[in-house]
């Protein structure tokens, strides 16, 4: 079983507004990726909110694989919304994606390979790629909860995957490596590839 985190408690200074309310075809981008997200094989999407909160939930989908969690914390970084996220993982996960809001581009058929690959091999720290690029969302074994748990906030969660074995997993989705900080990089992202 597999739960994703989706990260969305960021200030999203660089961007101006939130990145989540942000414009994608019909949708916004965090019903966007829910609606990805809700076409694979997660059992479960923890949306984790911060900065912007009350503007955010309205338009999270009401569906029994959908959790809402609050980082009080949001300031601190995306450290600390990881954990926050990380404390209400489903007690039968043996492995937690995580997907920040930012990167919206990710296609279901590419998060339904990267999970059976993750199954398939001993459930090893799986990041995808795309021509030779890393990218997102990278799947994690449930194992190093306890040490995420304890990160400094100022340590990326990058500081502990590194000290064990990896895999790499090349997929044909471009949508692996794009994501957006600026407007600018959002218009740029929105003329590469259709939304799903």
């Amino acid at each position: 079983m597999i739960n994703c985190l989706l990260l969305s408690a960021g200030l999203n200074e660089r961007f101006g507004s939130p990145k989540a309310l942000a414009q994608l075809s019909s949708h916004t981008v965090i019903e966007h990726i829910i609606n990805t997200l809700m076409a694979t094989s997660c059992s479960r999407i923890i949306v984790v909110l911060g900065a912007y909160a009350k503007n955010i939930e309205p338009l999270i989908l009401k569906h029994k694989r959908v959790r809402i969690v609050y980082n009080k914390d949001y300031y601190l970084g995306q450290t600390s919304s990881i954990q926050a996220g990380w404390n209400h993982i489903d007690s039968d996960a043996n492995g937690v994606l995580l997907l920040p809001v930012d990167c919206p581009m990710v296609q279901p058929s590419s998060i339904n390979i990267l999970i059976r690959e993750f199954q398939n091999s001993l459930e090893q720290v799986t990041i995808p790629t795309f021509q030779g690029k890393k990218g997102h969302p990278p799947a994690i074994p449930i194992r190093l909860g306890p040490e995420i748990l304890e990160l400094p906030h100022d340590q990326g969660v990058n500081s502990i995957l590194k000290r064990y074995p990896l895999q790499t997993l090349e997929i044909n989705d471009p949508g692996i490596i794009q994501s957006f900080n600026t407007p600018e990089e959002f218009e740029e992202l929105k003329k590469t590839k259709k939304p799903c």
